[in-house]
């Protein structure tokens, strides 16, 4: 059973083992101790989970327990036994009005869910699975769990000059990073079928950035274009990719010197272009530092390259799939970080 099942069963559960235990523990105390007025911790527990028809069922019960526990210990007609029965029927109608509000603001939440899911799959479309020689596939994790909405992003594109593909992680969280990260987005989907190299791509991002971002914020980016059993790579000071040979052996696609994220960089030395040998079946993960940062109970990062033979499923999908779920285990709960992965196979 998931966590989230668990976790419902013991809420639906809890308003009926607090009034049974209410009722034990009156019954073997007898009315000198005063259990009595307890009972209306069933129908305070109730409004937790589910509609208003089940908060009144838990407090039509727990005024039945208590007319029954009043009679049993005599004090039907007393006044600790009509103020027992008030405080039960008192706290049934507050939680009747919780359940309401609680429910108003789930619609709410459930709207601005949808919303920003809408928003997400506008701003990340879906990776073609296949792109001339190369097969893709790619996986998203937002830290923003409520939302489902982040700052990382990816694209890839099919143009006359090769496959070119972005992956990067804006500064920040929120709509505010999402902002920036369609920025960076539209500049590349519009820079990459039209420029002949790499370099250019990347000058045509520079300037989108430096147009439309303001104060500090900046982005993380590395670009990569696959053509003729070669990759090159312009890198944004962003993580180096992993690049994982047919034979299993694994290596970083480290740049030869380290250049400023795109918002910083407008005014300095510009990134220089490298290229590595992509040949079939070499695989090729580009990802964001929320992938190498997440942290396990005792605080140690995601060993990425030690977990590169949990890629060698034949379907890429599955292959990352896997991985994702290894990365979700290590964490041991949610990510802090948004976390984004592009897997490509040459085929």
């Amino acid at each position: 059973m998931e966590a989230g099942s668990r976790r419902h069963a013991v809420l639906s559960a809890l308003p009926f083992a607090m009034m049974a235990a209410v009722a034990v523990a009156d019954v073997a105390a007898g009315p000198a101790v005063g259990f009595l007025p307890l009972v209306a911790l069933g129908p305070a527990f109730a409004p937790l989970i589910g509609s208003w028809r089940r908060t009144a069922c838990v407090g039509g019960v727990a005024l039945l327990l208590c007319v029954a526990l009043g009679w049993y210990n005599g004090l039907l007609g007393a006044v600790r036994g009509f103020m027992s029965i008030a405080s039960v029927a008192g706290v049934t109608a507050a939680g009747l009005v919780a359940v309401s509000m609680r429910q108003q603001r789930e619609a709410e939440l459930a709207s601005v869910r949808s919303i920003a899911e809408a928003a997400q799959r506008v701003l990340l479309k879906p990776v073609p699975r296949l792109a001339g020689r190369v097969r893709a596939a790619v996986s998203y994790m937002s830290a923003v769990t409520e939302a489902r909405i982040g700052g990382d992003l990816y694209e890839v594109v099919i143009s006359p000059n090769g496959v070119r593909v972005i992956v990067g992680d804006v500064q920040g969280k929120g709509l505010e990073a999402v902002e920036t990260a369609a920025v960076v987005l539209g500049a590349f989907r519009e820079a990459a079928p039209e420029e002949t190299s790499l370099a250019e791509v990347g000058c045509r991002l520079e300037r989108a950035v430096e147009r439309d971002l303001e104060g500090e914020k900046f982005v993380t980016a590395i670009l990569a274009e696959v053509k003729a059993e070669q990759v090159v790579f312009l890198n944004f000071g962003h993580p180096a990719p992993l690049l994982i040979r047919a034979d299993g052996t694994t290596s970083w696609a480290d740049p030869p010197c380290h250049a400023l994220p795109l918002g910083l960089s407008a005014h300095l030395d510009h990134p220089e272009p490298f290229c590595i040998d992509f040949l079939p079946g070499d695989q090729l993960l580009l990802y964001t530092d929320g992938v190498t940062e997440a942290r396990d109970a005792e605080g140690r990062f995601y060993p990425l390259a030690d977990r590169a033979h949990l890629l060698n499923e034949r379907d890429p999908e599955a292959a990352l799939e896997t991985l994702r779920q290894d990365l979700l285990q290590h964490a041991r709960g949610p990510l802090h970080d948004d976390a984004a992965m592009l897997l490509l196979r040459y085929r």
